[in-house]
């Protein structure tokens, strides 16, 4: 029994469809997903007249009901399947305007799958730029359900259509003649199609004819349909000859001839047919062989300029504000265990992370106003002739662009690519895509060993490694995904198909959800797992075997004597660190990474980083904080860093050596636990995971272990 009501908002891509998901939902959304699939599901509560209150389920973009990917088979999954949780009592097909005939596709289709819907006329202006006149009406004559103008970017229209939506729940309208029935159609001589529907109605307790066709065509990748219930099926087909893509034919050129007739009476066109938009012109410039790939190459070296010269003073004001927060709170409370773990374990590790979300804000900030204004889409078109050289296809773009704020949704985000070797090879390379987890490391390594000055007067020189770092790995996961190319055997062909919406003004309400909605997901994300690691980290770092931590402080005093009391205690501090848990089990591993340049301190950071890479600059902002005299304690963390000594050399630890290896390492490696997740349930099987984990950690390994010896 539902809660509420459920709308289903449904369109092509770049339809406006989310956009007013967003205009109704607001900042009452959540993602999760689809029952008895793993494929994103975004869903808010809006309220229609101030008291009713619906769930609105935003459906995967989709051109037709029948699918080419994981994420296009769950519309028709829902829709076909009055028994699904998130069935809806109204679907709302959000149509763009200025493209009628290729939407209208789609609006029938749903229209005759029987679910009550409301046409949801979007992009009206784009339309009328294009000198296009839509009479709604009209339309809503010739299809026989109600349409509703809007303007899904500023939020026109939007009390029309939530009237609409009131209207169709209290008295559903469901219009009886289909837009295109399958019995009165006719492919080869002898199919007894009236025959064949009856058939599949009578057995399956169906009463919508065009709903029993898609029993027939999409059995296979129904959830809701059992093994026994599908093999029946299959034997219909075969008893009476059907043949699916040859029927799917026939309907594709019934329905435009259908929406023909409709679009002649809906629709004047006043464009010459030889005058092109101005999406156009400026695409003539985007999309060209070489200005294209150069101008992409210009945002790029603007964003990650930007990184650091706008988020510098907040980071370093939020750096200073954790340092006071320490000092203050170790003055203030009293001495003693509970003290040192809030101080040295929590705040030193979550200050570590928090530090830089400023440097992330912007991140998602900047990548969010080229999603809005359409210019992704054509970094999509424009890199669909470089990645198919490499088994990759235009689509698999978005995963790995995707994949800089984070490699999780990005892989999820693979669904999309109809090809199972595509989709695969995509889900491979993605997490070398440097994700948002690996900033705080690139920004803290950068700073201490990248002078803060400027090549040709204007750009930022710590801005062009941080560029350096990003291309990289984009690099190894094109030569990574040849590679796979070569071993992993095709099933089918990939197609890219990408249609380009025209260009927008960002909307900034958008914007800015996004931005929170990103920046509060890395923050609780991370947050937890930084907190529970740097309670552990704290207990392993404060305490020791039998009392071997009592001895080393005991031998400390007695070897220093002689020095300052305050280097006294640092030295005892250094000593008790290494003779803890964490100490111990530091100096275990200290010889398997020692030829990177890193001592047994990075080490621990390295281990507990594998649940999540932004944990590595906490763990060392914990270890550095329980390894120095509490006089220490304002330091930042960057001056924590560029204060360790090389007990070897007596020289700074974090040489540019030691700063560049671990970058490198960070920039290959496979260090993130929910990512492996993930791809195991992907692919279903540990198989592609622990191949992708192998072959990570040995680019990572070899690559760090090269640069550290070049340098040092």
């Amino acid at each position: 029994m539902k809660s509420k009501p459920v709308i289903a908002l449904v369109g092509n891509p770049n339809s406006g469809k989310s956009s007013l998901f967003n205009q109704l939902t607001g900042l009452r959304q959540k993602v999760g997903n689809f029952p008895g699939v793993t494929v994103d599901k975004k869903s808010g509560t809006a309220f229609l007249n101030g008291t009713t209150e619906v769930l609105i389920v935003d459906l995967p973009g989709v051109y037709s009901i029948y699918p080419k990917s994981l994420d296009e088979q769950v519309v028709t999954d829902i829709l076909a399947n009055p028994g699904h949780p998130d069935y809806p009592d109204v679907a709302v097909v959000v149509v763009d305007a200025s493209n009628l005939n290729r939407n209208l596709l789609l609006f029938s289709q749903i229209q005759d799958l029987g679910v009550p819907v409301i046409m949801a006329l979007n992009m009206l202006d784009i339309a009328r730029q294009q000198q296009l006149e839509i009479n709604a009406v009209r339309l809503s004559m010739q299809l026989g359900v109600p349409v509703v103008k809007i303007n899904a970017r500023v939020g026109e229209g939007l009390d029309l259509l939530k009237k609409a939506v009131e209207q169709q729940l209290s008295e559903p309208v469901v219009t009886s003649k289909l837009f295109f029935d399958p019995t009165q159609a006719t492919v080869s001589p002898g199919l007894d199609m009236k025959g064949l529907i009856s058939d599949v109605r009578e057995n399956y307790r169906l009463d919508n004819n065009y709903v029993a066709l898609q029993y027939l065509i999409q059995h296979d990748g129904f959830t809701f349909l059992d093994q026994p219930q599908r093999v029946r099926l299959d034997g219909l087909i075969d008893q009476y000859g059907f043949n699916e893509l040859d029927f799917q034919a026939k309907e594709t050129i019934g329905r435009y001839e259908r929406i023909g007739e409709v679009a002649k009476e809906a629709v004047t066109n006043n464009r010459p047919l030889d005058q092109p938009t101005w999406s156009q012109r400026i695409d003539r410039i985007l999309l060209h062989p070489f200005w294209g790939y150069a101008i992409f190459l210009t945002i790029l070296l603007l964003i990650f300029q930007a990184i650091f010269a706008w988020a510098q003073p907040f980071v370093d004001g939020i750096d200073e504000g954790v340092a006071w927060i320490n000092t203050t709170l170790h003055e203030q409370l009293p001495e003693g265990p509970l003290t040192d773990l809030l101080t040295d374990g929590i705040i030193a590790g979550v200050g570590g992370v928090v530090v830089f979300i400023p440097q992330i804000a912007f991140l998602f900030f900047l990548v969010s106003l080229l999603e809005e204004s359409g210019y992704m889409s054509r970094v999509m078109v424009l890199m669909d002739r470089i990645m198919r050289q490499f088994g990759l296809n235009g689509r698999s773009v978005v995963p790995l662009i995707s994949g800089v704020a984070c490699a999780v949704p990005a892989i999820m985000a693979t669904r999309s690519i109809g090809s199972w070797r595509e989709r695969l090879i995509t889900i491979l390379v993605t997490p070398l895509m440097s994700c948002s987890a690996r900033l705080p490391i690139y920004t803290i390594l950068i700073a201490l060993v990248v002078p803060e000055k400027t090549v040709l007067g204007f750009l930022n020189m710590q801005g062009l490694v941080m560029m350096g770092l990003y291309l990289l790995g984009l690099v190894a996961a094109l030569v990574a995904a040849y590679v796979f190319k070569k071993l992993v055997k095709a099933r089918d062909k990939g197609l890219f198909v990408m249609e380009l919406p025209t260009y927008k003004w960002p909307r900034w309400n958008h914007v800015g959800i996004t931005v929170w909605d990103s920046v509060k997901s890395f923050v609780w994300q991370a947050g937890r797992v930084i907190v529970a690691i740097s309670i552990v980290l704290w207990v392993l770092a404060s305490y020791g075997p039998g009392d071997d931590m009592e001895q080393a402080e005991n031998r400390a005093r007695q070897q220093y004597r002689s020095l300052p009391t305050e280097q006294i205690e640092n030295r005892v501090a250094s000593e008790r660190l290494e003779a803890s848990y964490a100490g111990r089990f530091g100096r275990i591993l200290e010889p398997a990474i020692k030829p990177l340049g890193y001592d047994w301190k990075i080490g621990i950071a390295l281990i507990s980083s594998f649940a999540a890479r932004e944990v590595f600059v906490g763990t060392i902002a914990t270890i550095y904080s329980i390894g120095s005299a509490d006089g220490e304690n304002e330091s930042t963390v960057r001056q924590k860093l560029a204060s360790e000594v090389n007990p070897e050399t007596g020289g700074p630890m974090y040489t540019p050596a030691v700063a560049f290896s671990l970058l490198v390492f960070y920039v290959f490696a496979m260090m993130c636990m929910s990512t492996i997740a993930t791809v195991y349930r992907e692919t279903k099987g540990w198989k592609w995971p622990l191949i992708q984990l192998g072959y990570m950690s040995v680019l990572a390994y070899v690559s760090a272990f090269l640069v550290y010896q070049l340098m040092k």
